[in-house]
């Protein structure tokens, strides 16, 4: 991934970067269950996933996008569809596997739009946000950043207050499988 324009040096920057490599992750541990047909593990990875990118997709759609919109139109819708794509096929695992036969191949496309997504935004949003952007902008989508975090600490289930995207509207979401160390770490900083 992109280390050579120095966006990582803004703080929401190296956020977004955090949050990628979490779900990247995550999206390792379902192929793996998906390859050994263990579809419970599959469905809780897909959860999982969406909560790693429901404050992620937050900071983006309603901060960074919304900031370089009238200058990368045609990118940032690209984008933002790739969202609802994505957010569409992992939020069927809800409440477990999907009786659709079609769903892994699916979800193995969806998977793979997200690590295309995540090199889009890598290698093109941030580095062009560095340059586009000014303070007040930074300062606006770090506002986005610290209103969805104050909303989601007064919450007990990490995958609402997001009511604008599809998957926050499920009941339960299993963490069960999580590393919470990443989130722990941004808690204390």
């Amino acid at each position: 991934m992109c280390e050579y324009c120095g966006c990582q040096q803004i703080a929401t920057i190296a956020e977004l970067y955090r949050e990628h490599d979490d779900a990247a992750a995550q999206v390792g541990l379902v192929r793996s269950a998906l390859a050994g047909g263990r579809l419970d593990e599959v469905a809780a990875g897909c959860r999982q996933i969406l909560v790693i990118l429901a404050p992620h997709t937050v900071v983006e759609e309603e901060g960074l996008f919304s900031e370089m919109a009238d200058e990368f139109p045609d990118h940032i819708e690209a984008l933002r569809s790739d969202h609802r794509e994505i957010e569409k096929v992992l939020g069927e695992a809800a409440d477990g596997p999907p009786d659709d036969p079609t769903w892994p191949d699916r979800l193995l496309k969806a998977l793979y739009l997200l690590g295309q997504h995540i090199l889009k935004e890598q290698d093109g949003v941030f580095p062009a946000a560095l340059i586009a952007l000014d303070p007040v902008q930074w300062e606006r989508i770090e506002a986005v950043r610290a209103q969805n975090a104050a909303y989601d600490a007064g919450t007990s289930d990490p995958g609402h207050g997001h009511a604008h995207h599809e998957y926050a509207d499920h009941e339960h979401i299993d963490t069960d499988h999580t590393d919470t160390s990443s989130t722990d770490e941004r808690d204390r900083g």
